[in-house]
């Protein structure tokens, strides 16, 4: 199967086409540059073309057009994925859905949204029409599009009041263009939403979402150091169980990080301090600073209710891979691990410090997960060689830390090294021939991949690292 480049190019002329080299490579880039080993493999992967459709109709005019030329299509939204989710394997089309904005309804308890909206102003105008506000969102919400943060996104900033994106609830409806000779626009509710959400694009593209809204409060931003990281993750937990405490974002950060990444809160932060992160609803700062002071350990540093906030960034945005990217900004050669820390994730985060010391300085994101208060790690690496890093993570997993490796593009290497028999049997329904995405989904080009003999996948047109 030859894509027909030209061909497809000439049949979507009338859209909002672009193949100029230069925006395109632009285009088709994400943040896989958080990881060395993708960006050793990905950074020269770029598409031949860059469509924008304005409406759902021509996103079946588009992907009429590439099914009828063999052109394979890669979606974006703002890009802001960090696993290569949204990286051209085979070239062809990048379907952008910058231009599919507009918010169709507000109601009680809901918003219908086309997936290209920018999560930050989808909430401006929530707000302003109702008092209401998205439950969850990435700590990229000033730039993430709603439709990127369900194909590629599984949880972030709320998840530790309303869980992650697979919680039943958590995303009502999806609205979805599937990639055959003439595209159907289908509808996906209930179970059936898992078909597509966090799917990368490959099944189906999204043209419109539902999504369930949570009274909006004013929230108020903590950081609250501690001498020791046990302290710290301590608290972090007593925090995360006082279900009467409306939380919209816990993490703990690690010794160096804060004073040495953190660079704008920097003159709150004392050199050494293991910092944790908590924004609370105004109502419940005082129930919160009673429960801080129960910590003896504990010492706010920053309010961001009290103290100096012009120019600041939110605490969420020191947050998730926000953590990642302040270390990126000073040392270029850090790097991160997706982690689970199970049953006792307190005992877990300690024995992981004595284990790597400073080679990984910690981060867990306290949320919610099966209706349990876990952390999830987003640890900091200082990163070496990529045989180092395999051997980081081949600990954690011996010591009952799974890793959810984000040095994967893969959505099976990704998560849970196994393939989704529910999302390749849409594929199957949905994309006869391959060509969404193509290169995401190991069970459809490799049914018989082995995932215990480890290594890296490597879809034809990447390029090994020797």
């Amino acid at each position: 199967m030859t894509a027909d480049i030209a061909g497809c190019k000439a049949a979507l002329a009338h859209l909002d086409l672009d193949d100029n080299p230069a925006t395109v490579r632009q285009k088709s880039r994400d943040f896989f540059w958080y990881s060395p080993p993708l960006k050793a493999r990905m950074d020269h992967l770029t598409a031949d073309f860059v469509v924008a459709p304005k409406s759902e109709a021509e996103v079946v005019a588009a992907l009429a057009a590439a099914y009828a030329h063999d052109v394979p299509v890669t979606t974006r939204g703002a890009g802001t994925g960090n696993y290569g989710q949204a990286m051209p394997l085979s070239g062809g089309m990048i379907l952008h859905t910058k231009a599919m904005t507009a918010v169709k309804e507000i109601g009680p308890g809901r918003v219908r949204v086309e997936a290209g909206a920018i999560i930050a102003d989808v909430d401006r105008e929530t707000r302003a029409q109702s008092g209401q506000e998205l439950r969850l969102h990435p700590s990229t919400y000033h730039t993430a599009s709603i439709g990127g943060f369900i194909a590629g996104g599984s949880g972030g900033v709320g998840s530790i009041r309303w869980g992650g994106l697979r919680d039943a609830g958590n995303i009502l409806k999806l609205r979805l263009v599937t990639m055959e000779a003439e595209p159907r626009v289908i509808e996906l509710t209930g179970d059936a939403i898992h078909k597509a959400s966090h799917a990368y694009g490959v099944n189906g593209i999204i043209t419109e979402v539902e999504m369930p809204l949570a009274p909006a409060y004013e929230w108020i931003d903590l950081l609250v150091g501690f001498d020791a990281w046990e302290d710290a993750n301590r608290y972090a937990s007593d925090m995360a169980h006082q279900d009467g405490l409306l939380l919209k974002e816990l993490a703990t950060v690690a010794a160096p990080a804060p004073h040495a990444y953190f660079l704008r809160h920097k003159p709150f932060i004392p050199e050494g301090a293991h910092v944790a992160i908590a924004t609370v609803a105004d109502h419940a700062l005082d129930a919160a600073l009673a429960v801080t002071a129960r910590h003896k350990a504990a010492r706010v540093l920053f309010r961001s209710d009290r103290d100096w906030t012009e120019g600041l960034p939110p605490g969420f945005e020191l947050a998730w891979n926000h953590t990642t990217l302040r270390a990126l900004r000073v040392d270029p050669k850090i790097t991160y691990l997706q982690v689970l820390y199970a049953g006792d994730p307190v005992a877990k985060l300690s024995e992981m410090q004595r284990l790597f010391g400073d080679e990984v300085p910690g981060h867990a994101e306290w949320v919610r997960f099966n209706g349990a208060v876990v952390a999830m790690g987003l640890p900091l690496v200082r990163y070496t060689t990529e045989a180092r890093l395999e051997e980081i993570m081949a600990l954690h997993e011996a010591h009952g830390c799974p890793i959810f490796n984000p040095h994967r593009y893969t959505l099976e290497e990704g998560g849970m090294k196994q393939s989704d028999p529910v999302q390749l049997a849409f594929k199957r329904e949905t994309d006869p021939k391959g060509l969404l995405n193509p290169g995401k989904m190991i069970a459809w080009d490799d049914p018989d991949y082995d995932f215990d003999k480890g290594g890296f996948y490597l879809f034809p047109g990447m390029t090994a690292v020797e």
